[in-house]
């Protein structure tokens, strides 16, 4: 009876330890909104201190900066030299096992903006991508010391949408631009967009734009006139029609919860548009573009509420023609 009672008591205390370790190993492959926003403070807590020996890195991660392949300690890791304070977003994405992030930190204490993706499957980091954009110009910075509050709060439910129609939505704005048709894309009343800082609809005054140097100072004030215009008039001028194509799209990390799509798409220039015909602004037929052949590299993050696009962040560094994002 008792080498009987025995044996039952050694099945039991076997069964109950396959039990938590199998417990244990499904909690680690569920790291929910709260764990994967952690993940990305731990990683960029661990890059300013120039130490990653506490991250869970998975054997065989992939790390990109600024879509090269490199090492942890390598890249922003070299100057990270202080962390974001007011201004950050995060998109948490439980289902693709995905966090992104976009913020403005310092390097060898100068601003720069970081786009910032990480994959986390069973506790551990398996994928890492920086975009870095390390020439914030002055006139963008005022727009990056607070996020837009619709890009940081949680939204009511009655105002989310499917996971589906939020990747389409998304995916329309790049329609949108490819045929300069702002029908194709739902764009609120509201809309605002920013890249790198810089406010390029809806200004109420005149404004550089990220375009300047690409059109020349006598356009300015026909750029004006354009930036002006909202999100979807904008698009309806023809005014990103030297853009050829937006290919890779990579629309990867959605937050249902706060109503934000994160990509990492390419902006893709031939350079056959050497001038812009504009439609439908007063006083502006063309604009010279002395633009490309080039590729931009991108983070967008699109803010969708009631079907509706109401805030566009975006980020971006150019890259030689026909350039590869990495993780093709």
């Amino acid at each position: 009876m008792r080498t009987r009672f025995l044996a039952i008591v050694v099945t039991a205390a076997m069964l109950m330890g396959g039990f938590f370790a199998r417990t244990t190993k499904a909690q680690a492959a569920l790291c929910d909104r709260t764990c994967l926003t952690n993940v990305a403070d731990q990683y960029l807590a661990a890059m300013v201190k120039h130490d990653p020996s506490g991250l869970p890195l998975a054997p065989g991660y992939k790390y990109t900066e600024n879509t090269a392949s490199i090492q942890i300690g390598d890249g922003l890791w070299v100057g990270a030299s202080e962390l974001p304070t007011t201004f950050k977003i995060y998109a948490a994405d439980p289902t693709s096992k995905q966090v992104a992030f976009y913020g403005v930190m310092k390097e060898f204490d100068k601003p720069i903006i970081l786009a910032l993706r990480l994959k986390v499957e069973e506790g551990k980091i398996t994928e890492i991508e920086h975009i870095v954009v390390r020439d914030i110009r002055p006139v963008g910075l005022p727009n990056l010391v607070t996020p837009r509050p619709g890009l940081v709060e949680t939204i009511p439910v009655s105002e989310r949408v499917s996971r589906d129609e939020m990747y389409r939505i998304a995916a329309s704005y790049f329609e949108s631009i490819e045929h300069s048709n702002g029908d194709l894309a739902p764009y609120a009343d509201d809309c605002v967009r920013h890249e790198n800082g810089m406010q390029t609809t809806t200004n109420t005054k005149p404004m550089t734009t990220p375009l300047t140097s690409a059109t020349g100072p006598g356009s300015n004030s026909a750029m004006a006139k354009i930036g002006a215009l909202g999100c979807h008039d904008s698009m309806n001028t023809h005014g990103l029609s030297y853009i050829t194509k937006i290919r890779p799209r990579r629309l990867i990390v959605i937050d249902e919860e706060k109503g934000l799509v994160f990509g990492f798409p390419m902006f893709v220039h031939r350079g056959n548009v050497r001038q812009i015909k504009i439609v439908g602004v007063p006083g502006v037929d063309t604009i010279p573009m002395n633009f490309g052949p080039v590729d931009l590299e991108a983070a967008e993050i699109f803010a969708i509420r009631n079907d509706k696009i109401h805030e566009i962040e975006a980020m971006g560094f150019l890259l030689p023609f026909n350039s590869k994002t990495g993780w093709e």
